[in-house]
């Protein structure tokens, strides 16, 4: 028989745009292979804008302008083939490209006050969603501001547009075809704002006036072009205009005032919008002009052979308007006679002079000036002579070793005595050893404290030791010391001091502090290194190591503080000693989620919630189920110290209404209960069946015992809580005994057992390695014996 004929290449899914041409073909393995087309199970003869071509192998479907009607699923058949794929006709929002590029690159501009109106028409499948955002803010209809949509466009409207309508705007069109963002600006432009204020008054005299201001804050949109200023005379009505500055100059100054006569200033911002409201000055008083009083006598601050420096305040009476410098003058001492030393006031108040006769003793005196003259001069200052600079320092006094070492010795000593040289300029300290006699110098540049340390010595070493003090001259005369130089301390290997106090398992609340301080001993110290899982600690720890202990301080805990903290010290020998310890944070654990109930079993309710999330950080936690049986009534434990999600009740009573509470817990406490809020029942069988069971009931009461959950395997480390529990059925309900390696534990103090409900917990409090082993739970009554056993393998702390 001829081979099938089969499909070379199968029909592909097609996405296409709406408007644009859309392709389908497949490639057969036969020639003669004719084939035919259907849409949605329908045959296609002719359909507008559908072509189907055949080239050689090759079928095509072909759509020159895809509409809706085209999207559906195709199957081309011919012979014993069949392939099929389909269209999906994308429709996304759209928004013509003209007023798309306006829209982006030009601002939209009104003038405050205007109606503002921005229309965006749009073309795309519906439902369109469209939203207007401001700076990130989506916008909501207010008084004024109102957004508008319809199936072919949205609007923007604001009634009466404000200056803080200006800013950035996105609208967002949204369908199941796509997403069109648009962001475009408004900008609002009105007068400026007030000059920023207050009016300082710069200057005040009979004659004139000065004063100053700051621009708007806002400048409206436009830029301030000018400033107009006016003056009011205290007790008249009248503004008068001054005049106008240009929008660099924010000072103005007015000559048309008269003596002893208050005024009102204000000035307004001018752009191309219109006249800012005006920000008035406080009263103003034209007072006649006064000269500054006399500053404190003038001071020396240094004298040598050719000159003489001074330095003065300025005078606390400055008069009514700024000081603009200083007048100095000079006279010999005994003269009355003062000459001025400078004709241009200065305006420093610090003045060296050069042009002076040595040998003679001199005074000084100064006096400001401002807009009304040459104000009062001050008293004299002390007289000061040009003397002979070339004269060396004194020596310095009481050198001597204030602390030393194997390797340094730090000196101290006081300047030399004022009569010895009051202009020194530093410092030279200078050593040799006992066994030369070359000195050598311990700086390059001049000490200027009264203190140095000498390092880089030899332990058990004698040194000498001196100092001298310098001027312009030179070195002044050496004062001289001896010192003995300390054996080095001996080399103890590093040594961490752990004892009972260092904890090598730590449980710390979340938001508590943790301080762990660990005590070593090395000599020399030795560079101590913490690290949590191997890496550097986070910036939140801070580590503190003198005095032979190193701690570990982080102020307020957090769960990703949990792991195991390594402290290392090393020498610079290599000796390195390690010690681990591990930390666990916890806290009052979170409520559990939500709480479903399901009848599994006839007469049961299966109790199931969603974990509480305290359960990532928490490996010790276990849950209480707790039931009432009406909506006030006292709540009753029915399940503890469950260590899954799910819990059985089977006391159930038809007819009555039962609500359910689940809490999580660990040693911190409990958390807030998770509730169920709808009552549960089981109806009470109807009365013809009640009959029946009675017959039975002796016959199915007692059930032998049987372990609904059985014992786990657990692991845990030495000294932390052990919870071993398991969940029994039986009637009547069986008699619980533990054992380890098979021994009865029933008298045994250290363990502690209960039994609720069928839920039988075994306690062990601080785990030791002696109670590692097998366990085991029996269970019985008198239809039966169930057990059950389960391994526990204690972990030392590494």
């Amino acid at each position: 028989s001829a081979p099938h004929c089969y499909v070379n290449k199968q029909l592909l899914d097609v996405r296409v745009l709406k408007g644009e041409p859309a392709e389908l073909s497949c490639t057969v393995s036969k020639h003669e292979v004719t084939g035919t087309w259907f849409k949605d199970g329908l045959k296609l003869t002719n359909m507008d804008g559908v072509l189907f071509e055949k080239e050689g192998l090759v079928h095509k479907l072909i759509i020159n302008k895809v509409e809706d009607i085209h999207a559906g699923k195709y199957r081309f058949e011919g012979g014993d083939i069949k392939t099929e794929a389909s269209i999906f006709v994308e429709d996304p929002p759209q928004v013509d490209k003209v007023l798309l590029k306006n829209l982006t690159s030009v601002p939209t501009v009104a003038k405050a006050g205007q109606k503002v109106k921005i229309k965006i028409p749009f073309e795309g499948r519906l439902p369109i969603r469209a939203t207007w955002r401001k700076d990130r803010t989506e916008l909501v209809d207010d008084a004024r501001i109102r957004v508008d949509k319809t199936e072919t466009f949205t609007m923007l409207s604001i009634s009466s547009s404000e200056r803080k309508d200006c800013g950035d705007y996105q609208v967002r069109l949204k369908n199941d075809s796509g997403v069109l963002e648009i962001n475009l600006k408004l900008v609002v432009i009105d007068k400026p704002q007030p000059p920023a204020g207050p009016i300082k008054i710069v200057e005040s005299s009979a004659n004139d006036i000065t004063i100053q201001w700051k621009p708007p804050k806002d400048d409206g949109g436009k830029p301030v072009q000018r400033y107009i200023v006016e003056r009011q005379q205290v007790g008249k009505n009248d503004w008068v205009t001054l005049g106008e500055t240009p929008r660099s100059c924010t000072t103005f100054t007015t000559n048309k005032v008269e003596q002893d006569t208050s005024y009102y200033f204000r000035v307004r911002a001018v752009n191309a919008e219109g006249t800012s409201d005006a920000l008035e000055s406080d009263e103003v008083k034209a007072v006649g002009k006064a000269s500054p009083g006399a500053p404190d006598p003038p001071e020396i601050v240094s004298a040598s052979r050719d000159t003489i420096t001074i330095c003065w305040k300025a005078p606390r009476k400055t008069g009514n308007s700024r000081i603009v410098g200083y007048i100095v003058q000079k006279r010999k001492k005994g003269t009355m006679t003062w000459l001025p030393v400078n004709n241009v006031p200065i305006a420093d108040k610090k003045l060296k002079m050069t042009n002076l006769k040595k040998g003679l003793q001199y005074e000084f005196r100064v006096a400001a000036v401002n807009a009304a003259g040459i104000g009062d001069a001050s008293e004299p200052s002390q007289p000061v002579f040009l003397w002979d600079s070339m004269k060396s320092p004194g020596r310095v006094q009481d050198l001597k070793v204030s602390s030393s070492d194997s390797t340094s010795v730090t000196l101290t000593w006081k300047r030399p005595e004022a009569k010895d040289g009051s202009d020194v300029k530093g410092y030279e300290v200078e050593m040799r050893s006992s066994n030369s006699l070359n000195w050598t110098k311990c700086n390059n540049l001049p000490i200027e404290m009264t203190t140095y340390t000498v390092k880089g010595l030899q332990a058990k070493e004698i040194y000498f030791l001196r100092v001298r003090a310098l001027n312009d001259s030179g070195p002044g005369e050496a004062a001289e010391l001896e010192a003995c130089i300390e054996a080095a301390p001996p080399v103890v290997s590093p040594r961490l001091l752990i004892d009972d106090t260092v904890k090598s398992f730590l449980v710390i609340k979340a938001g508590n502090t943790i301080r762990v301080n660990i005590p070593f001993e090395a000599s020399p110290d030795p560079v101590v290194t913490w690290l949590k899982d191997g890496f550097p600690l986070s910036n939140r720890a801070k580590i503190n190591t003198k005095d032979g202990t190193t701690q570990l301080l982080i102020a307020a805990a957090e769960f990703a503080d949990s792991g195991t903290y390594t402290v290392e010290l090393q020498n610079g020998l290599g000796k390195r000693e390690t010690f681990t310890f591990q930390v666990q944070i916890t806290d009052i654990p979170q409520s559990p989620g939500p709480i479903q109930l399901e009848e599994n079993v006839p007469n049961t309710v299966t109790v199931t919630w969603e974990p509480s999330p305290s359960e990532k950080w928490e490996s010790n936690l276990y849950y209480t189920v707790l039931k009432r049986e009406s909506q006030k009534g006292l709540w009753h434990v029915v399940g503890d110290l469950i260590y899954t999600n799910k819990f059985t009740f089977t006391k159930l009573i038809p007819g009555r209404d039962y609500y359910f509470r689940v809490v999580a817990k660990n040693s911190l406490g409990a958390s807030d209960p998770s509730e169920t809020v709808q009552p549960w029942s089981i109806r009470k069988p109807k009365a013809e069946f009640q009959v029946k069971p009675q017959k039975y009931r002796g016959v199915n009461q007692n059930q032998p015992p049987r372990f609904l959950v059985p014992l786990k395997p657990h692991v845990v480390t030495t000294g932390s809580e052990c919870h071993m529990s398991c969940a029994v059925g039986g009637h009547p309900p069986p008699k619980i005994t533990w054992y380890k390696d098979s021994r009865d534990l029933s008298n045994d103090p250290t363990y502690f057992c209960t039994n609720d409900f069928g839920v039988c917990s075994l306690v062990v409090l601080g785990v030791t390695k002696h109670d590692e082993g097998e366990y085991m739970v029996e269970a019985t009554n008198d239809s039966g014996r169930a057990f059950s056993k389960a391994f526990l393998t204690i972990k030392g702390i590494s």
